[in-house]
């Protein structure tokens, strides 16, 4: 039998994750797979102040409980995110799993975590002792390892409201539904009076985290698309030395001219 309890607000939640040594969780799409019936699971899926979806003057703010069907119906969720939401697993997950969930899994293979890295949205994380607001890139420590302490909830990830109309999202899987990412990729190029004013790339599926180097991607910033045309083997050749896959179900090989193939149609698709 699985112990647990159920919130009803997140003040109640709260105080029960800093009380108990508790799993939460609020769709299970995942957890339950592999319950174990001497843990002790905090259900969230009543929390409302953890599952809406709003807006105000700098950011769109996703309730970490809201899932995957409520995001993707949403007219304020952009574009990207719906993609890559759309293409997991089967409409019936969907509607259970949940968006905290899959960031806090700590896979490099969440499909939301990659398009979030891709938009350098931010998560809020909130215990009874307070709060705090992080960049994604900080949340993830390795493979299923987080920032999230024993006290702690993600409540609400936060995507900046403009920005991501000129976007790349590929997934390559086994098939073409139910599938878990073998490699995916997700990018965002902005231009402004005709140079390139934002450049972000995100790799997933590939290494124990999510790879996401703007010390890379700042090479293209501030040139123009004649000027990045020039650069344009320079910075590949940097992506080539960055990405170093790790092996599972296929090869490092193919994962990584995987990732050099993605990455360069992206370029070529906005005219590098």
């Amino acid at each position: 039998m699985v112990n647990g309890y159920k919130a009803t607000s997140l003040k109640e939640a709260l105080e029960i994750r800093a009380r108990e040594a508790v799993t939460p969780y609020a769709g299970g799409t995942d957890l339950m797979v592999e319950a174990d019936e001497n843990a002790t699971y905090l259900f969230l899926n009543k929390v409302s102040e953890m599952k809406n979806i709003v807006e105000d003057n700098e950011y769109i703010r996703i309730g970490a409980a809201c899932n995957f069907t409520d995001i993707i119906e949403s007219e304020l969720v952009p574009a990207i995110l719906k993609e890559a939401l759309a293409q997991i697993a089967a409409p019936a997950i969907r509607n259970l799993g949940t968006i905290g969930g899959n960031i806090c899994n700590g896979s490099p293979k969440a499909d939301s975590a990659l398009v979030l890295f891709a938009t350098d949205s931010k998560l809020r994380i909130v215990s009874s002792r307070g709060e705090r607001v992080i960049p994604i890139n900080e949340f993830y420590l390795g493979r299923k390892k987080t920032s999230l302490q024993k006290d702690e909830l993600l409540v609400e990830i936060l995507m900046d409201k403009v920005g991501f109309n000129n976007y790349y999202y590929k997934k390559i899987g086994a098939r073409k539904s139910l599938a878990i990412s073998r490699v995916a990729f997700a990018a965002i190029l902005n231009e402004k009076e005709g140079k390139i004013s934002n450049c972000i790339t995100a790799f997933g599926a590939v290494s124990d985290v999510v790879i996401r180097r703007a010390d890379i991607d700042a090479m293209l910033i501030g040139k123009t698309i004649e000027e990045a045309k020039a650069v344009k083997e320079e910075y590949l050749a940097a992506y080539d030395k960055a990405i170093v896959p790790i092996r599972g179900r296929i090869s490092a090989e193919f994962r990584k001219a995987a990732c050099m193939n993605l990455l360069r149609d992206f370029l070529e698709s906005n005219g590098i």
